[in-house]
């Protein structure tokens, strides 16, 4: 299956902060990392021998884990949707960018904030809305108690609270 077919079935999420962060990070790279590590692969390449040259050879092989990350950021910009959380109109409701404060059997006490998979990070709180977990809570409101299978089994989560970003 091709990546663009892969594109049309599930919508690529992304909040505006995450965009952002994608951009900036292509800039970088693009603009930045990539001309100087070329400079460096030339400057290398005049040196002599190639196959004994640690700056060459590690230039090169940076060089295309930087084209990678460059292709692949290229793609999630093409393919993303941007959804800005701060102009969710049913504020009631778990929705993508919601942040959801949850409570499970033990009273304890969780906070996530439902974004696109390019933003998630689990140790922030950052759920990739795709996940088990943020599957279950979607649609649900304040007081819903939603059951959600995980790994180690199921567990059942009451939500507690939903807040969304102050419309600007």
């Amino acid at each position: 299956m091709a990546v663009d077919e892969e594109e049309k079935r599930s919508p690529r999420l992304i909040t505006p902060a995450g965009i952002a962060e994608i951009r900036a990070e292509y800039t970088n790279l693009f603009g930045t990392e990539r001309p100087k590590l070329v400079e460096m692969i030339s400057w290398a390449a005049g040196n002599g021998d190639r196959s004994e040259n640690g700056d060459y050879i590690y230039g090169r092989k940076r060089l295309r884990e930087i084209d990678r990350r460059i292709s692949y950021l290229s793609r999630v910009m093409k393919h993303a949707r941007v959804v800005d959380p701060a102009a969710q109109v049913e504020r009631n409701r778990v929705r993508f960018g919601a942040t959801v404060e949850l409570a499970d059997e033990d009273d304890d006490r969780r906070v996530m904030t439902l974004v696109g998979e390019d933003e998630a990070d689990a140790s922030a709180g950052m759920i990739n809305w795709t996940a088990p977990i943020a599957r279950a809570l979607i649609g649900a409101k304040v007081g819903d108690e939603r059951l959600v299978v995980l790994p180690a089994g199921e567990k059942s989560y009451e939500v507690v609270a939903i807040r969304y970003p102050d419309p600007r």
